[in-house]
């Protein structure tokens, strides 16, 4: 499901004021999909809510992916299919089902290189919308890239519960 990010500001504004009156005053967006940017929400949100600190992160950048994972990509691939096995794997289809990952790139050399974004529509750069092999992916391989996630994650909450955001900076 896709939420406009006029819908996520609208969202997260409401949440936030609420937060802000019960005396929370700091706020993380832990992000899962790589089509969302947050970083203009939040700080259009700071502006109208100067005493609350707010941070965004993105889970699948908190350890690196190369030291789990054989062959990553961006979607339904190694590393997504190896946690979903990990985590839910009755929603993994049996192996034999699974696509090569195959994407089609775009003809327009600067967006293949990563400096110039549009969206994909995925029906048209995949045949089974995964990009990325996921033919290596492990429950195991899951398990291990799940709690180092965590672990990291939890440090960062920690972290961040302790600080004086007031003086974050030496």
């Amino acid at each position: 499901m896709n939420l406009n990010p006029s819908t996520q500001f609208a969202i997260l504004k409401d949440i936030i004021e609420v937060l802000n009156r019960q005396g929370v005053h700091k706020f993380m967006i832990l992000n899962s999909h790589g089509g969302n940017n947050w970083k203009s929400i939040i700080r259009e949100l700071g502006l109208l809510f100067p005493d609350m600190f707010l941070c965004v992160g993105e889970w699948v950048k908190i350890v690196n992916r190369n030291d789990f994972f054989d062959d990553p990509g961006d979607h339904a691939d190694e590393m997504e299919t190896s946690l979903i096995l990990h985590l839910a794997p009755e929603l993994v289809l049996p192996k034999n089902d699974w696509g090569a990952g195959t994407e089609k790139k775009n003809k327009i050399k600067a967006f293949n290189e990563g400096w110039v974004w549009t969206e994909r529509p995925w029906s048209q750069i995949s045949e089974d919308t995964g990009v990325g092999n996921p033919k290596a992916s492990t429950k195991e391989k899951g398990a291990l890239f799940f709690n180092a996630v965590c672990e990291k994650l939890g440090d960062l909450f920690v972290e961040i519960s302790n600080a004086d955001t007031n003086k974050l900076y030496e």
